[in-house]
């Protein structure tokens, strides 16, 4: 958390930033500006951080919802998140090409130290216009993130900028920086006395059993428990116990059985008549076994 100059705390460490991180590739000196571009474009070569837009942000906007109670005491200081998006502009000799080398080595540098460091903090608090600042004691830390602007949006916020060429420029988004407010919340009153309690069920004031519908053994009632587990329903048993029909045979299957069937009555006839004849012959006297007399 901070007080109200953590938005201009990170404009003047943004551009320490830049300034203690030109070299080795500048070989020459590079005046850094905290302002906008300006109408006549410098002689000596520059770099300008402008801080064109200044948005909530998204993310942490409710965060700090409600802060005071019902009877308007304030219980949490609130904080304001916000996001703060610069454009970062360079000049020089163009046939040296210095304003190209000066935004390579912003690009690098952001690339390479994202976080803005709190030893650079500090510095920047060290203005006489900054003193007072508390940014450097933030737990949060400020973190730069490139910005992609096309053609449309990039013609447009140079359209801002009354009768100021446009130059080569990159854009970068600062998040996060909190602001808090200056009132101080009430503290919380200390525990006066405990009320916590241990009662077993049935006991004067206990809480009520669980009810039925919860886990096995939680929320069993008496009468559930004496009861016993449900039986199954007569329909089901008899439904199970009941045999299932016997699948019929095809049409084939049953004319070779009844040819069968017919294939055999001779055969049959024939052996009971030949059966009757021998017990006819052995029934008559002096006749042998195979039926001629003696």
């Amino acid at each position: 958390m901070s007080n109200a100059l953590a938005v201009a705390t990170v404009t003047q460490a943004l551009a320490l930033l830049i300034e203690s991180n030109l070299g080795p590739e500048m070989d020459i000196a590079v005046k850094v500006e905290t302002r906008k571009p300006p109408a006549e474009p410098p002689a000596e070569p520059t770099v300008n951080v402008f801080l064109y837009q200044v948005t909530p942000n998204a993310s942490m906007r409710h965060t700090d919802l409600p802060t005071r109670a019902s009877d308007g005491t304030l219980v949490k200081r609130p904080a304001a998140p916000l996001d703060l998006h610069y454009l970062i502009s360079a000049y020089g000799e163009e046939a040296e090409l210095v304003g190209q080398r000066l935004i390579g080595c912003v690009v690098r540098t952001l690339h390479e130290i994202p976080v803005l460091p709190q030893e650079l903090i500090e510095l920047a608090a060290e203005r006489p216009y900054l003193s007072g600042s508390d940014l450097a004691e933030s737990p949060q830390r400020v973190r730069f993130t490139p910005t992609v602007m096309d053609i449309d949006e990039t013609s447009k916020l140079w359209g801002m900028l009354h009768q100021t060429p446009y130059t080569l420029s990159v854009a970068y988004q600062a998040s996060l920086v909190l602001i808090e407010g200056r009132e101080r919340p009430a503290p919380a009153k200390p525990v006066e006395r405990r009320t916590v309690r241990a009662l077993p069920f049935g006991a004067p004031g206990a809480p009520v059993p669980p009810t039925a519908g919860e886990p096995s053994g939680v929320g069993e009632t008496a009468t559930e428990a004496e009861a016993g587990p449900e039986t199954e329903p007569a329909t089901a048993t008899a439904t199970e116990t009941e045999p299932k029909p016997k699948p019929k045979a095809d049409a084939p299957a049953k004319k070779r059985a009844a040819s069968k069937t017919a294939a055999s009555k001779p055969a049959a006839k024939r052996a009971a008549s030949a059966s009757r004849t021998r017990t006819h012959t052995r029934g008559k006297p002096g006749a042998g076994d195979d039926g001629t007399e003696s």
